[in-house]
């Protein structure tokens, strides 16, 4: 018990200088971004919270790429700012791309938080609940009720064939038909019938069988 005291105690230091010494390191390079006064201690605090948030997401076991990437993110935020503050970088003079880096890192703070703390929870948990307050009694009923017959598909509904469009025959031509209905007949003694007219005006079989009508 003492030695599991021991080791935790450890961790908790080494977590409380690594914590005091990056949040002091992200501070001097906010400061010397130009972000001074109390915008350049509310930036540790911004990384601290986005690597917490992408903690949790990964010890929850859900999205973990996600987790993932807004984890190392913020670490890179971190350990950058602890690399930067080693001697590599001049504080007096801070290039333009830090202090680009540094004005657009809380707009990546917001997103990523909201990204990993308000994404929208599985159905898992809710599909459990339902099957948990299901007493076995109602899994019984479920059981010994047989599943209906299937319904037999409908028929296709039939839709009757339109009429087809009334045929219009000129008077001229009505006068034309029976010219030849008349030589026709004086010919072989008997009535034009329809094939006959329709090859001797050439005309479709529909206005032949009009033409005839009117002839009769």
């Amino acid at each position: 018990m003492r030695a599991h005291l021991a080791r935790v105690d450890a961790v908790l230091v080494q977590a409380v200088i690594a914590a005091a010494l990056s949040f002091a390191h992200l501070h001097d390079v906010a400061s010397a971004a130009g972000q001074d006064g109390w915008k350049a201690w509310a930036y540790p605090v911004s990384v601290d919270l986005l690597l917490v948030a992408a903690w949790r997401r990964l010890r929850s076991g859900e999205a973990k790429a996600a987790g993932w990437c807004w984890f190392l993110i913020a670490l890179a935020a971190s350990l950058g700012a602890n690399v930067a503050t080693a001697g590599l970088l001049d504080l007096d003079h801070v290039p333009s791309w830090l202090r680009i880096l540094v004005a657009g890192w809380p707009a990546v703070a917001f997103l990523g938080g909201t990204l990993l703390v308000h994404s929208s929870p599985t159905t898992h948990d809710e599909t459990s609940d339902a099957v948990d307050q299901e007493t076995p009694e109602d899994i019984e009923d479920q059981e010994d009720t047989p599943d209906p017959a299937p319904e037999p598909p409908a028929p296709p509904a039939v839709e009757p064939a339109p009429a087809p469009p009334p045929v219009t025959v000129p008077a001229a031509l009505v006068e034309h038909a029976r010219k030849v209905a008349a030589e026709h007949h004086a010919r072989t003694g008997t009535a034009i019938d329809t094939l006959t007219l329709r090859a001797r005006l050439g005309v479709p079989p529909p206005m032949a069988d009009a033409i005839a009508a009117q002839l009769t």
